[in-house]
């Protein structure tokens, strides 16, 4: 069995660094891989070309750094992919697979859901469960991806107990979160929007560091409207935030849940019994989407606080068409339309 030795305890948090540098997100990734198999003999990386760099280049040049003994490819088998994995992690080591693309996740949907999440449930008190697993995926619209390369399935995996679901929204976040993703004792699906990957760059800290799970952010405050979202609508939202305010004088409060489960309920509700209205916004269909499970909690914890009934904007329930890509996604004009209709209502 690998000696464990990867310590989140030791990572320091990213306000108390001051050596940065602009990044993108395939960079900070790599970077982030690359500190935890550099600290931890016991961390894997593996999937479909993931030894040539990967499609996105996430893990360029780490194969030739660490050996193929720690980062090689896999057949095309994403069942197989995972479920060596959970084997990987039962046996001590912390394993982070990769699926090429989020869309290819459903033929290992079982190993995940009837494995990976039940493992420590049926483990009792030994260490025979998958935490320490990480299973990373690109999911989301990148713009062309049409109908099995543009797919958010991110909600199919929230029902399930047992499993973390953590989507990072830049090159910081994603570096942070990855690093608390690989030291967790709990298996986590780590799913990065993909058309971040070339439209993102941010000042990143050199330095390794841990941001919290299951914490959301508050990235502006406001008193009138929350927004609550996660990856790469935030963007959106921020945008319509400042439009609103400048057209309507309402302050709007705009939170990243980064963690959709478990999620920061505490902090949304917060905000919400502050403000009185809400908004949620998320890329995927909004049928049984993350935005049903926030809207529901909204109604049942914070119903006498609420001055108007909560407005989900979400992609519409269909597939996605190739030439119709950009109208599936949240847009400002239609997040900035349900601010107008809560501030209104």
């Amino acid at each position: 069995m690998a000696t464990l030795r990867f310590n989140p305890l030791r990572i320091a948090r990213p306000q108390r660094l001051l050596v940065s540098h602009s990044s993108s997100r395939p960079y900070t990734i790599n970077s982030a891989l690359r500190h935890a198999l550099s600290t931890d003999d016991s961390v894997l990386l593996f999937g479909e070309d993931i030894a040539f760099g990967g499609v996105f280049r996430c893990s360029a040049n780490l194969a030739t750094d660490f050996g193929g003994d720690r980062v090689f490819n896999t057949p095309l088998c994403e069942q197989g992919i995972v479920g060596f994995a959970i084997g990987a992690a039962m046996s001590g080591f912390r394993p982070v697979a990769e699926i090429q693309f989020a869309d290819y996740v459903y033929p290992a949907f079982d190993q995940l859901i009837n494995e990976a999440a039940k493992a420590r449930f049926r483990a009792g008190a030994t260490n025979l469960h998958a935490g320490g697993l990480v299973v990373r995926m690109p999911a989301g619209a990148v713009g062309h991806g049409a109908l099995y390369h543009s797919q958010s399935p991110e909600a199919l995996f929230t029902h399930v107990p047992g499993l973390r679901v953590v989507i990072p929204r830049s090159p910081a976040q994603a570096k942070g979160l990855l690093l608390a993703s690989i030291a967790s004792n709990d298996p986590v699906l780590f799913l990065e929007p993909k058309i971040l990957y070339r439209a993102a760059r941010e000042h990143v800290p050199v330095e390794p560091y841990a941001l919290p799970l299951s914490k959301a952010e508050v990235l502006r405050t406001g008193s009138d409207v929350t927004i609550v979202s996660y990856g790469t609508p935030l963007y959106a939202c921020v945008d319509a935030a400042r439009a609103a305010e400048r057209d309507f004088g309402v302050g709007v409060e705009v939170i990243d849940l980064r963690t959709i489960y478990p999620w920061d309920r505490a902090c949304v509700l917060d905000s919400v019994r502050k403000t009185g209205r809400a908004v949620v916004v998320h890329e995927a269909p909004v049928n049984a989407g993350v935005g049903a499970e926030v809207a529901a909690t909204i109604q049942q914890e914070a119903f006498l606080n609420l001055e108007a009934p909560v407005q989900r904007v979400a992609g519409w329930s269909t597939h996605v068409g190739l030439v119709f890509e950009k109208f599936m996604m949240p847009d400002v004009v239609r997040i900035y339309d349900a601010i107008r209709k809560v501030t209104e209502y």
